[in-house]
């Protein structure tokens, strides 16, 4: 029997991290063909060339398609997903496959999963169904779910979402998150084996932070960052530690801010890309983390440390009881702050987003789907009013 071609995509640091499990079952499964194509951050220097990362994991590299352009704000994010569609259409016209795996919401993803869609190319999509209603992500998020055939969504609510938005209950499968299935199933490093690996003496008590643009305010980069830092600076007994902004608009202007700042106080440290393994170790032993991202929704609560969930980018998704979250004002962070320092660290945390055995079950479930040749593109809107 031919084997089946499955296709991953990746663009950006992060969303590698949610897929690399996915990407390692896929690479050594023989009875699949399979594509790793990278996109959007990772071939760029600016933000840490972190296809790097990908190849020193061993993964093959099948596809290249560079997106992303200088214009850091709204017009080049356009622009951006212009290129990345026009490159998409290019590479599935010579390399079509079976089934392409999407994950989140970023403009390249809404761009390639646009350009497959067109193309008759079935989605499997994960993290649909969830929302954040202060980033352009939302709207993203929820045109792929339209686009996709198959959903693998991190929680019950996000499952009820995609199914409001038409998709059929079949169709929509809630496996569990692969950020949570990385904190239990992961080997991560001890304390001074991060210290070492990132030149940073960690034996203190330090935050880890990331702060990204806030796409659906009108506050530019500069004020929210300085908003950010009078709040730290009240702690100045911390270490932080930044992972640098992605590269919606003003994501580039964000990242200089911090370089500058990192420059002028001893105390804290900036990096394009830890890459999973060592943010999930920075993680595991930071005192809070702190900013917008939602890695301090997903997965810090796994570790029992508090999360300081700053503004409105993350409103909206499921949430544990260690998460504080706090306005953009720098008196509502710093309030934050110090109730993050007066908690304890939690045993025993229950997670919405954590289920044994992710990305194994989301495998599985897509090869199944291909095997029975259940994939019917013409899709019936799955009305609940009818119900």
């Amino acid at each position: 029997m031919s084997k089946y071609k499955i296709s991953v995509v990746t663009g950006t640091r992060a969303e590698y991290g949610l897929l690399r499990n996915i990407i390692s079952l896929l690479s050594k499964d023989e009875s699949v063909d399979f594509r790793l194509i990278v996109t959007g951050t990772h071939l760029c220097k600016d933000y840490g060339e972190t296809v790097n990362e990908i190849l020193s994991d061993g993964f093959n590299v099948s596809a290249k398609i560079p997106c992303v352009q200088d214009r850091n704000d709204d017009v080049g994010m356009v622009m951006s997903a212009a290129e990345a569609m026009k490159g998409f259409a290019a590479y599935f016209e010579k390399d079509r496959p079976d089934m392409l795996i999407l994950l989140g919401d970023r403009y390249e993803i809404f761009a390639c999963a646009a350009a497959a869609a067109m193309l008759r190319i079935p989605i499997a999509h994960l993290y649909g169904g969830d929302t954040t209603e202060g980033a352009i992500d939302e709207f993203f998020r929820h045109s792929i779910t339209k686009m996709s055939y198959l959903h693998f969504v991190s929680n019950e609510d996000s499952r009820r979402r995609v199914i409001q938005l038409g998709e059929e209950p079949a169709r929509v499968y809630n496996l569990g998150a692969t950020g949570a299935e990385n904190i239990v199933g992961m080997d991560l490093l001890d304390r001074d084996a991060i210290s070492r690996a990132i030149g940073v003496d960690l034996s203190g008590e330090y935050a880890l932070v990331t702060y990204h643009p806030v796409t659906l305010e009108d506050d530019s980069p500069d004020a929210q960052m300085r908003e950010l830092f009078s709040a730290m600076e009240q702690f100045p007994e911390l270490t932080y530690i930044f992972t640098k902004s992605n590269a919606d608009a003003n994501g580039k202007k964000i990242n200089l801010i911090i370089d500058e700042y990192a420059r002028n106080h001893s105390n804290v440290f900036a990096f394009e890309s830890l890459g999973i393994i060592k943010y999930l170790s920075a993680m595991k032993y930071a005192r809070f983390v702190i900013g917008n991202s939602s890695s301090g929704i997903y997965e810090a609560p796994l570790f029992g440390i508090p999360t300081v969930n700053i503004g409105d980018r993350q409103r909206g998704r499921l949430q544990a009881n260690t998460i504080i979250n706090s306005g953009p004002e720098a008196a509502s962070i710093r309030r934050a702050i110090s109730e993050a320092l007066k908690a304890s660290r939690k045993e025993n945390i229950s997670s919405p987003y954590y289920k044994e055995g992710t990305s194994s079950k989301i495998v599985e479930t897509i090869k199944n789907n291909l095997e029975e040749g259940s994939v019917n593109l013409k899709k019936r809107f799955f009305n609940i009013y009818d119900k």
